[in-house]
């Protein structure tokens, strides 16, 4: 095809991917575990540190941190290699959850805990990286979708997994699990991940780093404040305005900026990106207030409320392992991405006209078959970016794609949540406080009141479902972009901007049937 050049693959022997894939799949899923795992020992901890007020910034400095990074270590993997970033990503997740299990106060948690995000945000991105570099175009799905298995299985397991160690062993064994698991990590991929030398050396853009940094740290502050309504949130648009027309500017002059503006010239890897972004604001910003929802809207317990959550992720869990092996099996991957997003457009669309009072199992069918369409091409999206990315450009490529991920999941559920707290404090009757509601209340209040919060829960969940459903529609109109044909088998990455990555079917791609 034109504009590729036949630059191989690092070679690497059945044997050693194995033992690779290993040791890929243990650090990918514990720095997805470790995202989920804390939920259930939050209040336990909170408590013993006497820092209930600051609990979040446990969770959210996580977050921020994995998010922020990802931009960061995607250039810094193209310029020194995943291999140097993977392993130090590593040693630092293991450390940093060494430092979590001996916090004496809040602040040393918090800390410890945005150094623990730092490093995992390498390790799932060089993960994927480390995937691309060893095979081919038609490889890439089957591998990505069992490392992307990470992330369903840890949202599965992770609270219970909390809750147990914390009951028998005490809160900071959730931390210190990592340590031996996270060492025989090590081990293993010192033997397996092979030396990957960069594709070019170039200048690290680091004035734009900082400014890109503080951008994001600004807008996921912001996002945050103003879901919980603090006032501080104005300061952080202020501050990441400011950062933005300073990253601008330095942007226009650099010669290798930090953003990829000349990838999102690629239709191919703009609409990878495009997909990236919908299952995070589409589907993980649902999720997050489906709890609510049946709590509220059907008067069930919250364990009873927890399986409509559980059964998305089973169906996205499924759909990501089924369409990887497919698409790996048969070259064909376009279709993947068309079908899941109608199914997850038609899913929402059911569950904004869901009438009051209809079965749980009837809402949980119709989020699994939301979560099948999502998987359909979770994981795939990011095999589309790499394949059409130069090698040179991989780990910032795949940064990016993962970025609108968490960025789309990050806004979508700040939206969603405002919406929600929004409608349903204006529908309360008179004398409830929508702060002080919770679901024992409801469930202890006479029938009338419970039926009139049920209506009001539904009719305003319904135009949420529908507008999440629009943005399915997007992810859709995206998939639509794609070009058609193969997946190649050869080793091979496009070329370089100035070969020809400027052309929108410049995919590793076999010519159609």
């Amino acid at each position: 095809m034109t504009g590729v050049r036949r630059r191989s693959t690092v070679p690497i022997s059945p044997t050693r991917l194995r033992l690779l894939m290993a040791a890929l799949l243990a650090v990918s899923f514990l720095g997805a575990l470790d995202h989920t795992v804390v939920s259930t020992s939050l209040a336990t901890v909170a408590g013993e540190l006497g820092a209930l007020q600051h609990m979040s910034w446990v969770v959210v400095g996580y977050t921020l941190a994995s998010t922020v990074l990802l931009p960061v270590l995607g250039g810094l993997g193209d310029r020194v290699g995943p291999r140097m970033v993977f392993l130090t990503a590593l040693v630092g997740f293991v450390a940093a959850s060494f430092m979590c299990g001996l916090a004496q106060d809040m602040t040393q948690l918090v800390v410890a805990r945005v150094l623990q995000g730092m490093s995992a945000a390498g390790l799932q991105l060089m993960s994927q990286t480390i995937v691309a570099e060893v095979t081919t175009s038609r490889q890439r799905p089957q591998y990505l979708s069992l490392i992307g298995a990470a992330f369903p299985v840890a949202i599965l397991i992770g609270p219970l997994l909390g809750g147990l160690i914390t009951d028998h062993w005490g809160w900071p064994w959730v931390f210190w699990i990592n340590v031996p698991v996270g060492l025989a990590a090590f081990l293993l991929a010192v033997m397996a991940v092979p030396h990957i030398n960069p594709a070019g050396k170039r200048r690290f853009d680091v004035v734009g780093a900082l400014l890109l940094t503080a951008v994001l740290v600004a807008v996921v502050l912001a996002v945050t404040w103003f879901s919980s309504g603090t006032s501080s949130a104005w300061i952080a648009v202020g501050a990441g305005v400011a950062a933005l027309g300073g990253l601008v500017a330095v942007e226009r002059r650099q010669q290798n900026p930090i953003i990829p503006v000349q990838l999102f010239r690629n239709r191919t890897f703009s609409a990878g990106v495009g997909l990236s972004a919908v299952m995070g604001a589409g589907l993980i910003s649902a999720t997050a207030y489906l709890p609510t929802y049946f709590q509220m809207a059907y008067g069930v317990s919250a364990t009873i409320s927890g399986l409509v959550p559980i059964a998305t992720v089973l169906g996205m869990l499924a759909g990501n392992l089924v369409t990887g092996w497919l698409a790996s099996t048969t070259g064909r991957y376009r279709v993947f991405p068309i079908v899941g997003t109608v199914m997850g457009t038609l899913g929402l669309v059911a569950m904004s006209l869901l009438p009051e009072g209809a079965p749980l199992w009837v809402p949980a069918s119709i989020m699994a078959f939301v979560g099948l369409g999502t998987g359909a091409f979770m994981s795939l999206a990011i095999a589309i970016v790499q394949s059409a990315a130069p090698r040179s450009e991989l780990g910032t490529a795949t940064a990016t794609a993962g970025l609108s991920g968490q960025i789309g999941s990050t806004i979508g559920s700040a939206v969603v949540g405002g919406v929600v707290g929004f409608g349903v404090a204006s529908l309360l009757p008179s004398g409830l406080d929508s702060h002080t509601l919770t679901p024992a209340l409801v469930h202890a209040a006479n029938p009338a009141l419970q039926a009139e919060i049920a209506s009001i829960y539904h009719d305003v969940f319904s135009p949420v479902f529908l507008a999440l459903a629009g943005v399915y529609v997007l992810g859709f109109i995206a998939a639509l972009l794609l070009p058609d044909g193969r997946l190649s088998d050869e080793a091979a990455f496009p070329a370089d901007e100035a070969d020809g990555l400027a052309d929108p079917a410049n995919l590793a791609l076999q010519g159609k049937d």
